[in-house]
């Protein structure tokens, strides 16, 4: 009778037992992702460790005995939890854990240190150091991972990075870029300064020697560009070595940039060109007379309008580029619905582009036809490599 009573009293204690622990597993720990539960899990069994150091050191060193013993042995490791706990409220709070984060390592350290010192050898001194301390690196790990799912954001991001100093000293690449593209990229731009060096020169009336080095340097660097970039035959690079060019030739012109102000309130009337045109290579003296059919004032648009509207006229200018056509500013202002004034100001910035300034330079080395408006298509024998004066006719 009494062996039954007594299994029936075991059965409820642990069906209350298994009760328990499943209503503590479906609260605490199957909402918590699985890096959650190994770091508490690890963080224990390293308190556990620093725990039975203190035990030790408050044997041998203080004399502790007993329920005295017991009772004081690990009053640093509660006090660690207990201002990871607080650290962890003010953090989900305030999004900080505040001064109870720096108790956390001030207690964890002292915590090492009182142990290691009761050590019998170097290496269990060490190990008696190394144990808080992986508590507290899982406990700030924690944390921080936790505030990132929070806020949203990393706490800090470090200036000085393997991938920043192998970058700075020229080892690793900032793009995806392959290695034929970095070295193309690299061939072409020796060709862009090299050019912008012998023309600087040629201006400036430097000697023939100076000027015989500079022209070597340059092909040179076009020999090599030829022979290992493919240059010769592909007009993607081609394009690329025209812009880098036409951008290295034209710097001055950045001084006479007036951009627009980015906080001034929208209006209907358009700002002053970015880049003026000339008045030999980009200014079409009869466009006056076309104010009157244009108009000179657009209603105000948002943002999508505008966009919409400076997409029609890119689009309508590629379309008359390819046709071998350079459209003057009324015709861009026609066909997007923009004012002249608008009009002038993207003509203005997209006539300096390598394929519209190939056939503005075309149409004045060969036929002395100065950039007033659209003039008729111009049929060269081969692609046009000419940027800023420089004419590949001899």
């Amino acid at each position: 009778m009494t062996a039954l009573l007594l299994l029936g009293l075991a059965y409820f204690i642990l069906r209350a037992l298994y009760r328990a622990g499943n209503r503590f597993f479906h609260r605490f720990v199957a909402p918590r992702p699985a890096e959650d539960i190994l770091t508490i899990v690890a963080a224990s069994i390293a308190t556990g460790v620093s725990a039975q150091g203190m035990w030790r050191f408050s044997g041998d060193v203080l004399g502790f005995d007993g329920p005295l013993r017991l009772l004081l042995f690990a009053f640093i490791e509660v006090a660690v939890i207990t201002s990871a706990v607080r650290a962890r409220r003010n953090m989900r709070e305030n999004y900080s854990a505040g001064i109870d984060g720096v108790a956390v390592w001030t207690l964890t350290g002292l915590s090492a240190v009182l142990s290691s010192m009761d050590a019998r050898s170097l290496a269990e001194a060490v190990f008696r150091l190394a144990a808080p301390l992986v508590a507290a690196w899982l406990w700030e790990r924690g944390m921080a991972i936790e505030r990132h799912r929070i806020t949203g954001r990393a706490r800090i991001n470090w200036r000085i990075t393997p991938e920043r100093m192998l970058v700075r000293v020229g080892l690793a690449e900032v793009s995806d870029r392959t290695a034929s593209e970095v070295d193309t990229h690299r061939r072409l731009t020796r060709v862009a300064l090299a050019a912008k060096r012998a023309r600087a020169l040629r201006e400036a009336g430097a000697s023939d020697r100076r000027m015989r080095t500079a022209l070597t340097k340059l092909d040179r660097a076009m020999d090599r560009a030829v022979e290992h970039t493919g240059l010769a035959v592909d007009t993607a690079r081609q394009e690329a070595l025209l812009s880098q060019i036409g951008a290295l030739y034209n710097t001055s012109a950045l001084i006479d940039l007036s951009p627009p102000v980015p906080w001034a309130p929208e209006t209907g009337e358009s700002h002053s060109p970015a880049l003026p045109a000339s008045r030999s290579m980009g200014y079409d003296e009869d466009e006056d007379e076309a104010v009157e059919l244009v108009g000179t004032v657009q209603p105000v648009v948002d943002t999508a309008q505008r966009a919409a509207l400076m997409r029609s006229a890119r689009e309508y200018w590629d379309k008359q580029i390819e046709r071998r056509f350079v459209p003057r500013a009324t015709d861009i202002a026609h066909e997007a619905g923009i004012t002249l004034a608008t009009a002038r100001e993207y003509r203005a910035l997209w006539k300096l582009e390598p394929k519209a300034h190939a056939l503005i330079e075309a149409a004045y080395n060969e036929h002395g036809i100065i950039d007033t408006g659209t003039f008729p298509a111009i049929e060269t024998p081969e692609h046009v490599l000419t940027v800023n004066g420089s004419s590949s006719r001899p």
